[in-house]
């Protein structure tokens, strides 16, 4: 734990996946006025004004201590089937080229099991860490002002499943047809922090 502001304390998390649920369980406590999870931190914020900087540390300490998270490896898998290349991924081969591969061995390395790290940036979109360095890539000098919904893209060490149509920067590999968010159900979302997803290769959407 330590000092994040005035009023704030943040906690390290070691597995990004299980960020979300230690939010879910400090919230549930109806101690702190607000709770913020990241992708490898959790923030409380507490009542400066009746409350001590020493009693909020040893209550939050108090509820680590006592938490109960969800083990990552008992989430199921979920499968992400994605079109790489041609028109579902418009970068593909600009990517492929700058990393010095061709299109078999990316799709191969990129195929896998990875843990979704976190949602944001719109409702849905899915930060997916883990991939192999080999496949690190930055963001587009310009974002599209328009990438369909289900556009698969990497940057950085992650990749981003985008959830809605709207902008975005990073380079596009392929599409899915897997729905991840709907906002007529009662949970809108397919995705959440800690989902373990495997992205397989298929040849349409």
């Amino acid at each position: 734990m330590q000092s994040a502001g005035d009023d704030l304390i943040s906690v390290s998390v070691r597995d990004p996946g299980r960020a979300q649920a230690l939010a879910t369980a400090l919230r549930e406590s109806g101690y702190w006025l607000e709770v913020v999870a990241g992708i490898d931190s959790v923030v409380v914020r507490f009542d400066i004004v009746n409350v001590a900087r020493s009693d909020a540390n040893d209550r939050l300490q108090n509820e680590l201590e006592n938490v109960s998270l969800p083990s990552v490896s008992s989430e199921p898998i979920i499968e992400i089937p994605v079109v790489y290349g041609g028109d579902s991924g418009p970068d593909f081969e600009f990517v492929c080229r700058k990393l010095g591969m061709t299109g078999d061995e990316f799709i191969a390395m990129h195929c896998g099991e990875y843990i979704v790290d976190m949602l944001g940036f719109t409702p849905g979109f899915a930060y997916i860490g883990g991939l192999d360095e080999r496949l690190f890539i930055e963001r587009l000098p310009e974002p599209r002002q328009h990438v369909p919904a289900g556009s698969v893209g990497i940057a950085g060490g992650r990749t981003g499943l985008y959830s809605l149509p709207g902008p975005g920067g990073w380079p596009l590999i392929g599409r899915t047809s897997k729905l991840l968010f709907d906002a007529s159900a009662d949970d809108p979302f397919t995705l959440s922090a800690g989902s373990k997803v495997v992205f397989t290769a298929v040849d349409s959407l």
